[in-house]
């Protein structure tokens, strides 16, 4: 297994940051693929998927390249750069990273990814990390910035939903559950990073960065010993923008807004993070649930700075009354901390 020997310092001085350019290149996975996660996935999938396959056969070469950079087991370097971390940067800055590639060391970093010698196309042409940009640029334009101020409000909504993990279970928990099955932390400052057997690594100084995507795909990344990211995708009830559906019954009577947000808090969810889920502005969510506290449907606990809703039993049962039992739906007792 791949794990990451990470100093005390460095893990204090962590933190949470979003990536436009992060976001493309999982959504660039994801076409790559051609398999989706979730419902929701696999709408976009079915929206874009065609013009990116017509885009690559148009262009056989970028075919080419993108078959090698996302190669079986490691992505070519030129393809992740580490997030600076100190500001958000847009997708434009952030994809001159790429563009700043040499082509020897573009070519050299493929090989490593496909595991072998690079295909003769690839390693004739000299505009390699021009042409990956120009790929990026594509998927950014075509299919992520259409819907980027949504899927910015679930990804903002997963930091707040990890911080909180943080402030609860501590890093331990929080880790462990960034990539469940692949990722976990193994006590004494050392972090598995995934099941591949590659060396341990030193991670005693410079900036750890978590950063979060909404496509189910990850990877990690490092820039010399100055900066480490673990790109992660966001949990799947935040990453799933189809959710679950308001029975008829309950939409009646409470109406189709309110119970929307009621169904989805089976967990407990932050307003923010019931903003990017239903879509609905943080004025109309707050007054959703008012009504449902007041109702006695759903009770409020604060963990670290966040306050988190979930069901009562009341509002379990009324949920379940209409769709029938859930797996691990609450009946009571709760999973947060009355103030």
């Amino acid at each position: 297994m791949g794990w990451w020997q990470i100093g005390t310092d460095t893990l204090a001085g962590s933190s949470f940051a979003l990536s436009p350019l992060a976001e493309t290149v999982a959504s660039l996975k994801t076409l790559h693929a051609g398999k989706a996660a979730h419902p929701g996935e696999r709408a976009w999938l079915g929206r874009h998927l065609p013009a990116y396959r017509e885009r690559l056969a148009a262009e056989p070469l970028d075919a080419l390249l993108v078959r090698a950079a996302i190669g079986p087991t490691w992505n070519a370097d030129f393809l992740t750069p580490t997030p600076l971390g100190d500001r958000e940067r847009s997708f434009e800055e952030e994809v001159d990273a790429v563009r700043a590639t040499e082509p020897a060391d573009a070519v050299e970093q493929l090989a490593v990814a496909v595991g072998g010698p690079v295909p003769e196309p690839l390693r004739s042409a000299r505009d390699l990390p021009e042409r990956l940009a120009g790929v990026l640029g594509w998927v950014w334009r075509e299919t992520v910035l259409p819907e980027w101020a949504r899927r910015r409000r679930i990804l903002e909504a997963d930091v707040v939903a990890r911080t909180a993990m943080l402030s609860r279970g501590g890093w331990a928990a929080a880790l462990d559950e960034l990539c469940p099955g692949k990722m976990r932390w193994l006590g004494d400052g050392r972090l598995q990073v995934n099941t591949r057997e590659y060396p341990p690594r030193s991670v005693d100084r410079g900036r750890l960065l978590f950063v979060p995507v909404t496509p189910a795909t990850g990877w990690v990344s490092w820039e010399g010993d100055e900066r480490y990211a673990i790109v992660y995708a966001c949990a799947g009830a935040l990453a799933d923008a189809a959710g679950p559906a308001v029975p008829e019954a309950l939409g009646a009577l409470l109406g189709t807004a309110r119970a929307g947000v009621l169904v989805r808090l089976g967990s407990p969810l932050s307003t923010s993070q019931l903003v990017a889920l239903t879509g609905q502005g943080l004025g109309s969510v707050g007054r959703h649930l008012k009504v449902l506290l007041d109702a006695g449907l759903v009770r409020r606990g604060r963990a670290g700075r966040s306050v988190l809703y979930e069901w009562t039993e009341a509002g379990a049962v009324l949920v379940a009354a209409q769709e029938g039992p859930r797996p691990g739906a609450p009946r009571g007792g709760g999973l947060l901390t009355a103030p």
